[in-house]
């Protein structure tokens, strides 16, 4: 049970473990079923969904279930799980007694987990988490040592392939919202990518700071902005344009590098060009649970630049990414986790790494070729479909 059909990093993250044990696991002692649960339907990104994955949808929708031989598993924030704190299909749905065993699939993106949240984890039979930075953060706050596994999220790395794709011109797509000069793929500009939903925890205040004192248009570089209206509002080079002019930051002599937006839905069939389109690949992150398009980067050889704290410490290393220092901790200062802290990214060495990567092109690209090669050791489809299996079936073998 998971938001499949809602978009954003839970529904992605469903989707590559359903896609990974449909194709990999043979012969399985256990079927599968799917139901949407954890958030909003959006008919936008079900329909740019490649038509595979529709079909493959629809059959595990049909898919029966005995109660009492289900293993129910949960992927969303405990919040959504039974009884839930807000409007959705609860997860279980008729409560924990009826079902075989219930695993609950979260992650969270600061130092610690809530108090009424480690209550629901510690419902559940087991509570799967992604990385080894939240199994010490779940038992650090409360969360029974026993009831919690890491499975590690798949990505799939036949899709994001960048021998496949030929480049997306982001140019005809981007919006212009500082400077006046457009990079276009023909030219030898450099092109710098991020993608975020627009949320403080993000960092697009420290990306813009480091790439604005760092760059000016003489430089020859772009910054490309996939940015996410999930659960927020659009208006977003406003946005920028009035951070830009608040801030401490002094336009070069030479003008403003630029800065475009992509603001518009881009279906999923078209990811992987967009990626391809990018000479680098930047997230100056607070905190993640995992880091989807980190590791989709990642898998089309991009060279990353990431925030070397929470979730992506599973997978950035030296020899495959640039990992970027962590200043600081910092107090969150408002919503579900107001009094919690995440990480204060350096905004001085994320301006050295961005200089780093258009002045040492080789360097950042044996690095993508490592990420790639990892990528495909550590967290391909096969991979990690064998791990989820191996714990499902230790499920199956304790309770019969």
């Amino acid at each position: 049970m998971a938001p499949f059909l809602s978009g954003g990093g839970y529904s992605s993250e469903s989707w590559s473990y359903v896609l990974a044990l449909s194709e990999h696991v043979k012969n399985p002692r256990f079927k599968l079923a799917i139901e949407q649960h954890g958030d909003l339907e959006s008919l936008e990104f079900w329909e740019g969904l490649p038509q595979d994955m529709k079909n493959l949808a629809l059959e595990l929708h049909k898919t029966q279930c005995k109660v009492n031989e289900t293993i129910v598993i949960c992927h969303s924030e405990p919040g959504a799980w039974y009884p839930p704190l807000f409007e959705t299909l609860p997860c279980p749905p008729t409560g924990y007694g009826d079902f075989r065993s219930v695993v609950g699939r979260t992650m969270f993106e600061t130092d610690r987990v809530n108090p009424e949240h480690v209550k629901r984890c510690n419902r559940m039979d087991f509570v799967w988490v992604p990385t080894e930075f939240h199994v010490s953060t779940f038992v650090q706050s409360g969360v029974d040592p026993a009831k919690v596994v890491k499975i590690v999220q798949p990505i799939d790395v036949k899709f994001f392939d960048p021998l496949k794709y030929e480049p997306l011109d982001i140019a005809t797509i981007g919006k212009c919202v500082l400077g006046g000069r457009k990079p276009n793929l023909s030219s030898k500009e450099f092109v710098f990518f991020s993608v975020f939903k627009w949320e403080y925890r993000k960092g697009w205040d420290v990306l813009l700071k480091a790439y604005l004192k760092e760059f000016s248009e003489a430089d020859g570089v772009g910054l490309y902005l996939l940015i996410n209206t999930y659960h927020s509002y659009g208006d977003f080079d406003n946005k920028i344009v009035n951070f830009v002019e608040d801030s401490d930051i002094e336009k070069p002599v030479d003008g403003w590098a630029p800065i475009f937006v992509i603001d518009t839905h881009i279906a999923q069939i078209d990811l992987p060009r967009i990626y391809k389109a990018a000479d680098t690949f930047v997230l100056s992150s607070r905190g993640e649970g995992w880091g989807r398009p980190l590791v989709e980067a990642m898998a089309m050889s991009l060279p990353v630049i990431a925030t070397n704290w929470s979730g992506p410490t599973e997978y950035l290393t030296e020899e495959n990414s640039y990992p970027l220092q962590v200043d600081r901790m910092s107090q969150v200062m408002e919503g579900p986790f107001k009094g919690y802290f995440w990480a204060e990214p350096s905004i001085d060495k994320l301006r050295a790494l961005m200089r780093r990567a258009i002045s040492n092109i080789e360097e950042a690209n044996a690095k993508g070729k490592k990420a790639r090669e990892d990528m495909i050791r550590r967290f391909s489809p096969e991979i990690v479909a064998g791990i989820v299996a191996d714990h499902i079936n230790k499920v199956l073998d304790k309770e019969m």
